[in-house]
């Protein structure tokens, strides 16, 4: 559905002497029809730059681009703008017309493409109750709540029955039920409509939630690449091992972990980590039955991904040195991760 290849983009100083400015080096990536496909990045990675140049709205400075069977970094003119009838966008801060109530706003992208006012209804009804607006259709934005506010632009990105959902932080102005709540809606119309959706943020919590792969990208590049699962069993970057931490080692873990461990005195604390079919493995009781060591479980958490189930497990653990290390023996061969955070 998206092919980039070798794609860049370069901004020219106007400054004098200045160098100019690689925003995007050298990205290939495809995203598969009906995928929901996650870009993460902190501020100034080049993420906002690679999606708008999906769209049309930024032009490579190198590289191709197609989307939907278009070369976006060859179209212009009426070509383009019937192209992007095929690429919608939801945006961060919804973008609404404030001056146009809920209907009318999700009418507004099919008055412009000149469809006719009984089609605009029966359409815009049908998009009211897909995002679950139904009684709010009269309400003006400034009436509305944040999640409400964002599920009109979604509606409204609907409404000429795009093949493609470009997400450009689309909860970041959200509190977490309320971006939770977003997210079920996206996963849901990816599922009805078979939609492929591309959505970039600096939240793991978002790509663990809906996405099926993930590129994470650091200095205008993707550093790294593949199914959710996968990234969150072996991230190799440290970019990557730090967004991953957001969600398997949140910033109170170490010191909740290094007071409970106190309390134990001596022992080795463990942070084992769980992916897929591990993930229900009794690995725990299996320790206590089958050797003579003193386990204490100091805290946990399962997520689920698109993938299968992630889970980290920071566990207390005292006994002789030999069984110690028979217990340890047997950790490594149960394939899961192991790492020793404290060794008293």
């Amino acid at each position: 559905m998206i092919s980039l290849s070798n794609v860049s983009k370069i901004y020219k100083s106007k400054l004098k002497g200045s160098q100019p400015v690689k925003a995007v080096q050298n990205i290939d990536l495809d995203v598969d029809k009906g995928e929901i496909f996650g870009i993460i990045g902190y501020s100034g990675a080049g993420k906002s730059t690679l999606i708008r140049m999906l769209n049309g709205l930024e032009a490579p400075t190198d590289g191709s681009i197609s989307v939907a069977g278009r070369e976006m970094s060859k179209i212009r003119g009426s070509e383009l703008r019937k192209a992007r009838q095929e690429i919608s966008m939801i945006f961060q801060h919804f973008n609404l017309l404030w001056s146009r109530t809920v209907r009318e706003n999700i009418a507004f992208p099919l008055e412009i493409a000149g469809v006719s006012r009984e089609q605009r209804l029966n359409r815009v009804d049908e998009l009211i109750k897909l995002v679950g607006l139904e009684g709010r259709e009269d309400a003006y934005p400034s009436q509305l709540s944040g999640g409400q506010k964002q599920r009109v632009g979604i509606a409204r990105a609907l409404a000429n029955n795009p093949k493609v959902l470009l997400c450009d932080e689309a909860t970041s102005a959200l509190d977490p039920q309320t971006t939770d709540s977003i997210l079920d809606l996206l996963q849901d119309i990816n599922e009805r409509l078979g939609l492929t959706i591309v959505l970039i943020t600096h939240e793991m919590h978002v790509i663990r939630k809906i996405c099926h792969r993930v590129a994470v990208m650091e200095g205008g590049q993707v550093v790294e690449l593949g199914k959710v699962l996968d990234v969150f069993k072996h991230p190799e970057k440290p970019i990557t091992k730090r967004f991953v931490q957001q969600i398997t080692e949140p910033e109170e873990t170490k010191d909740t972990i290094s007071h409970l461990a106190a309390e134990f005195g001596q022992g080795m604390v463990i942070q084992l980590s769980f992916a897929g079919d591990d993930a229900e493995k009794p690995v725990i009781t299996h320790l206590i039955r089958h050797f003579d060591v003193e386990v204490n479980i100091l805290q946990g958490k399962i997520s689920p991904t698109q993938n299968g189930s992630y889970g980290t497990l920071f566990i207390h653990m005292l006994g002789d040195e030999a069984e110690v290390s028979r217990a340890m023996a047997y950790l490594n061969e149960s394939k899961i991760g192991i790492e020793v955070i404290e060794n008293a």
